[in-house]
């Protein structure tokens, strides 16, 4: 199991972020509901736009984040399941054929048609972390999502593909593996939040999920239930804290603070009688000035942001598919202000969207800030399932197979991750 404690069947997601690292243990509940029973959280500062650029600071980050988690759920993390951001992160859709063998899709017959899609040319510093199957086709009939067991000569498969670079995913792990823990898996950080926040509805109808962050802002396109498009935007969080330090010349700590207090992003809501201090730099006294001057700093910054990721949807082509319209998340997205300006900017409905499917310390973890973390634990879960259901499938159907089934998803595991290690 991913953490072995006193307590069987624990999940770990961690979320290695610019601003933040936060370690959350998850446990599915004998009646399938997900419950949090532990959390832990520790600013980061070994990491830019996503990406590493300090191995010690950043591992530092992680081991505070996990022994805060250790100690509140009361267990020992061995591996976990880590995200991945940042501008180095491409994506395509690609598609594959084969034939059916015979003339009944199988298992095998799904892994070559896969195999087949993911056959493309990426550059050599780039490796594939996902590939996400969108649709089928047999023969001639489009739109299956479960072509198991159907009928047919020729199958055909979309997906989402999702590559990012070699060094990014080698310095994320050598990190991991420096606090002692192993990685489960590497998942990008848009589709973990997407796990933890959009509903079946929106991803069905067709939504855009914006998670903006510290360092990064991250974009998946769902239509048709299916992941359609993926890209990051390197303008977030500290972009919006510098301009603030720049304009008001404060050190960059007060910036952060005055923007997570006081800011705003639409300049009409914020009060011109409303005075806040501003540190000023060395011994100068600090200066009043009014909220609508602060919102003015901010304003353009998340206006640029949201124009930014209105052209990336554009250039994408789904802009007239997403329905369901645009849902926020990330720490960023919960400033005043922020819903009515985007709405402004999209010219669709905007939500702001909080982890949802959860119990244990939900009331914790409710928060756009933990959306990557929970979706992490989410997706864990859902692949240590689809591990087990797999090997059950190909137990044998005697008495006990389901037990065996378990062992052997184990014991594959184990193989993978030692390969993972020593090659």
């Amino acid at each position: 199991m991913t953490a072995h404690s006193t307590r069987d069947n624990l999940v770990v997601g961690l979320d290695i972020g610019t601003s933040k690292v936060v370690a959350i243990v998850g446990q599915r509940t004998p009646d399938g509901a997900i419950e949090i029973v532990g959390i832990g959280s520790h600013p980061s500062r070994g990491l830019k736009k996503g990406v590493v650029i300090n191995i010690e600071s950043t591992v530092q980050s992680i081991q505070r984040a996990v022994y805060e988690a250790e100690l509140m759920a009361g267990c020992k993390i061995h591996s976990v399941y880590v995200g991945i951001a940042g501008s180095h992160v491409n994506s395509m859709n690609s598609h594959g054929i084969v034939a059916i063998k015979d003339r009944e899709v199988a298992e095998p017959d799904l892994e070559r048609v896969i195999d087949a899609a993911r056959a493309v040319a990426i550059p050599a510093d780039q490796k594939i972390i996902h590939i996400l199957p969108q649709e089928y086709a047999i023969d001639n009939q489009e739109g299956i999502r479960e072509p198991l067991g159907m009928s047919g000569v020729r199958l055909e498969a979309k997906v989402h593909l999702v590559s990012c670079a070699v060094n990014a995913v080698q310095n994320i792990e050598k990190c991991v593996r420096r606090c002692g823990l192993e990685v489960d898996d590497i998942i990008l950080e848009q589709l973990a939040s997407s796990y933890a926040v959009l509903t079946d509805d929106e991803k069905e109808l067709g939504v855009c999920l914006v998670d903006i962050g510290g360092g990064t802002t991250d974009i998946a396109v769902f239509t048709e239930g299916a992941i359609r498009h993926t890209a990051v935007i390197p303008i977030a969080g500290d972009q919006v804290t510098n301009d603030i330090a720049m304009a008001l010349r404060t050190p960059t700590q007060h910036a952060e603070e005055i923007k997570v207090k006081y800011a705003c992003a639409l300049t009409q809501l914020a009060g011109a009688d409303e005075m806040i201090k501003v540190p000023s730099i060395s011994d100068r006294p600090p200066r009043d000035l009014s909220r609508q001057a602060l919102a003015e700093v901010v304003e353009p910054r998340y206006d640029e942001l949201f124009t930014l990721i209105q052209s990336e949807l554009r250039h994408s082509g789904y802009e007239d598919l997403v329905a369901a319209g645009i849902v926020l998340t990330g720490g960023t997205a919960k400033m005043e202000g922020v819903i009515e300006l985007a709405e402004e900017i999209f010219h669709m409905p905007v939500r702001l969207a909080y982890p949802q499917h959860i119990a244990g310390l939900g009331d914790v973890v409710s928060n756009p800030i933990y959306s990557t973390g929970v979706g992490l634990l989410l997706y864990g879960l859902q692949q240590q399932e689809q591990d087990v259901s797999r090997m059950g499938t190909t137990a044998s159907g005697k008495e006990g197979g389901r037990q065996e089934a378990h062992e052997s998803a184990g014991t594959w595991i184990k193989v993978k991750r030692w390969f993972q290690g020593n090659l």
